[in-house]
């Protein structure tokens, strides 16, 4: 027998208006009957007291949530069971399956089907039923088995943080306790070398006096005529005047120098303090430096003995540290601004092109040379301009190159000597005296940014250029003798001050490589670290290196601890001028590190802080009313420090050269 359920919509005297569920029977002569399912649904649900004729009563609902608890649990494979399933109910005759699959449901549901309407449990007994309640208590244990699972874990997390945080502040505390210890350390050292120091001093004074004394001892009375006599009493009523004049001069000026050094210790102390977190930082570096423990320690001192807990701090006999912290400071705090010495107009109304490109001091710094875009070298005697107080300085020799020029270099060894680089590529070896070119060398295919005479060969040179190269040349003969190729244009080139064979090269590909030229083939080493190209490389010793990028920053290399090919840890980052585009020059004299700023400025660091020690500003003059107008379009574009002194000669983009002293 076949069959087809429809759902109809009819009248349910009970539920009020439902669906009326109809199936469509196969019968066995071909035909087909219609069986309404709905009325025998209504029929499954009638209590035998209903059924009798009964009146509808709460054992009615218990016998019906009987019959609907039985309809929810069972599983049937058609209708036509579920319809005798459901039809057997009356009679209490629950499927076998079901008895043993779910014995409490069908314990219940027997219990809520019993014919007599006394006997089925009441609404509230069913309310406090296990077979309700169980489950409901499973749940709620189920939930508090969650719950409490969560708060273990969430106490759990609570406890790993705890100790984290507990461990992480421990440390802190380790390192702050060993950090105080260090400073008690070091402040009891310094007391001690003040004392000593001080105790130095007073002998020193003591000494003084005592020759003093020594020579204020009376002299025997000598025999002399009474003219003499007379003669030698003037004088020394005329000794003790000016005794009482010296006394009364000395006593001003005394009081004009103290008042002198308390300013100057005022201005060091509020510049100390404004930089007081990179001084700080700046003293832990050189304080963290590993250092070798000696077997002998002072006798009566503790300092030796105290050492970081991880190794990394240690104390340090007869003040090891203290001098090297205390040059760096002292050499920081020494000066305070810049005081202009002389000034020199090099700008051309008519020439638009007055940029000062490069500027570079004699061997025995007396002369200094410029050399401008417009194509000209121009010497200057630097205590003649130092003397005449003009704003016109005339040179004592001026050579022309025929194209714009880019860097220059004198001859540490042949004072006369003058190389310089352009924009064609071109090498030229000047002779100042004789105001003519020496040698000329032309092997670059593009403009040549840079040029180096080694200060040991004399006759070596060396020329970075746009095309990659770098060649080495010697004066004497017509071609380069070697030649690096790198793989970004080179903007700068120097030679080792202790090898002709060592050379530091700046690229536009962010890095620094060393070279040395009897093995060319790879560099000696390469530092990383800048984001842009590297405008320039000093050679501050043989062990040290400095670079300059045009993302306004410094680095300073340390070529001693090179223990690979490629070292990315800079000694130190200055940073506080702006450089993004232009060369704005690097020159490095006595641990001073001078440079330009885009903003118009010459900044200046010490190589044992990161920030500048002063800065002085360049402003153009008005040449209608003369008055001075910060001109945001020029830019400091050269420096150079005359030999170890305080003098740095700087130039602008506008053609203005000063002679700058630090005071």
């Amino acid at each position: 027998m076949h069959w087809v359920r429809f759902f109809v919509p009819a009248e349910c005297s009970i539920l009020g208006r439902c669906e009326s569920e109809v199936l469509v029977v196969a019968t066995s002569d071909g035909g087909y009957a219609v069986k309404s399912v709905v009325g025998e649904e209504l029929d499954w649900y009638v209590s035998p007291e209903e059924a009798a004729g009964g009146q509808s009563t709460f054992a009615s609902d218990a016998y019906r949530l009987g019959v609907l608890l039985f309809e929810l649990f069972s599983v049937f494979g058609s209708a036509e069971e579920k319809i005798k399933a459901m039809s057997s109910l009356r009679q209490r005759v629950l499927p076998r399956e079901v008895l043993l699959k779910l014995p409490k449901v069908s314990s219940f549901c027997l219990l809520l089907l019993h014919p007599h309407p006394n006997s089925r449990p009441k609404i509230s007994e069913v309310l406090l039923s296990d077979f309700l309640n169980e489950p409901r208590e499973r749940l709620q244990e189920c939930e508090t088995a969650i719950k409490v699972k969560e708060e273990i874990d969430e106490n759990e997390l609570l406890l790993e943080f705890l100790l984290q945080l507990q461990q992480r502040k421990q440390e802190a505390a380790d390192k702050l306790h060993d950090t105080i210890c260090l400073l008690s350390s070091d402040f009891e050292e310094v007391v001690v070398h003040q004392s000593i120091s001080k105790k130095c001093g007073s002998l020193f004074e003591k000494s003084i006096e005592d020759e003093l004394l020594a020579a204020e001892k009376v002299e025997k009375p000598l025999l002399l005529p009474a003219s003499q006599k007379a003669d030698r009493s003037k004088l020394y009523s005329s000794v003790e005047k000016l005794d009482e004049d010296y006394t009364c001069s000395g006593s001003r000026k005394r009081s004009k120098l103290s008042t002198v050094t308390e300013e100057n210790a005022a201005s060091k102390s509020s510049r100390m303090m404004n930089n007081f977190k990179r001084l700080e930082a700046t003293y832990f570096s050189t304080r963290c430096v590993p250092v070798k423990r000696t077997p002998k320690t002072r006798e009566g001192s503790s300092f030796d003995d105290l050492s970081y807990r991880e190794g990394t701090f240690r104390g340090t006999s007869s003040g090891g540290w203290i001098n090297p912290f205390l040059e760096s400071l002292s050499k920081y705090l020494c000066y305070s601004k810049f005081e202009v010495q002389a000034e020199l107009k090099q700008g051309d109304l008519l020439n638009s092109s007055n940029l000062v490109c490069a500027l570079g001091f004699d061997r025995d710094k007396e002369l200094f040379a410029t050399a401008n875009v417009n194509r000209k070298i121009k010497i200057f005697e630097c205590d003649m301009v130092l003397n005449q107080k003009l704003d016109i300085h005339y040179p004592v020799v001026e050579m022309t190159s025929r194209s714009k020029l880019s860097s220059i270099c004198w001859n540490s060894y042949i004072r006369s000597q003058i190389a310089s680089s352009n924009f064609e590529g071109v090498i030229q070896v000047w002779d100042v005296t004789k105001n003519q070119l020496y040698a000329e060398m032309g092997e670059h295919e593009r403009r040549v940014w840079s040029v180096d005479i080694s200060k040991l060969d004399p006759t070596m040179l060396a020329s970075g250029c746009d095309d990659g190269t770098v060649k080495i040349w010697n004066m004497n003969q017509g071609g380069s003798s070697c030649t690096i190729k790198t793989n970004a244009n080179v903007c700068s080139v120097q030679f080792s001050p202790d090898s002709s064979h060592f050379l530091a090269i700046g690229s536009a590909d962010h890095r620094v490589y060393c070279y040395d030229r009897r093995n060319i083939r790879v560099p000696s080493c390469t530092f990383i670290g800048h984001s842009k190209t590297v405008s320039y490389v000093k050679f501050v010793d043989s062990s040290t290196l400095l670079s300059a990028s045009i993302d306004s920053s410094l680095k300073l290399w340390d070529l001693s601890t090179c223990t690979s090919r490629v070292i990315d840890n800079s000694l130190q980052t200055f940073t506080g001028h702006t450089n993004l585009k232009n060369f704005v020059g690097l020159s490095i004299s006595n641990g001073y590190i001078a440079t330009g700023s885009e903003t118009n400025e010459v900044f200046v660091y010490h190589k044992a802080f990161p920030m500048p020690v002063l800065s002085y500003k360049f402003n153009s003059e008005d040449p209608i009313y003369g008055r001075e107008v910060d001109d945001a379009m020029h830019f400091v574009s050269c420096v150079c420090w005359r030999g170890q002194s305080s003098t740095l000669l700087a130039a602008n983009s506008s053609g203005d050269i000063k002679l700058l002293e630090m005071i």
